[in-house]
């Protein structure tokens, strides 16, 4: 069985597309390829980021920031935009059998010191895992059915 390919697109590529990217891998490695990239790209992974996946047993301190232009003529079963401005750079993805759009806060903006910043990196890393678990649910929901 070929795996599903899956990009997960957000602003700066720095929080939410990778913490997607880690835990898609993680809980359906074997089935899915899981990628991220960004509409303008940070160039780096968020620190907190890394270290809020770590917490939940999910490395993702070798990604790396990427650009749109990295998949530029691939093509996905799903491209998921995890941002509203994400979502508005990129309306269409050439390649993309699916779109979908899910919408979190951005943990980068958050205010206050490192451990007020992890509470809010920590909400949305449960947010994000549990959207991904219900994905998962309903893909192998459809998958059941035929």
């Amino acid at each position: 069985m070929k795996k599903k390919r899956v990009l997960f697109v957000c602003t700066g590529n720095s929080c939410r597309s990778h913490m997607a990217e880690g835990f898609l891998r993680a809980l359906e490695g074997e089935n899915y390829e899981a990628f991220s990239a960004g509409a303008k790209p940070a160039g780096y992974v968020h620190p907190l980021a890394i270290a809020t996946m770590r917490d939940a047993g999910v490395d993702i301190s070798s990604h790396q920031s990427k650009s749109l232009d990295a998949f530029s003529g691939q093509e996905f079963n799903y491209v998921i935009t995890v941002c509203d401005r994400a979502r508005e750079a990129c309306p269409v993805f050439p390649g993309a059998a699916k779109q979908l759009h899910w919408s979190f806060d951005d943990p980068a903006y958050a205010e206050g010191s490192d451990e007020q910043k992890m509470v809010v990196f920590r909400r949305v890393r449960e947010e994000i895992k549990s959207r991904i678990e219900s994905f998962l649910a309903a893909e192998n929901h459809r998958q059941d059915r035929g």
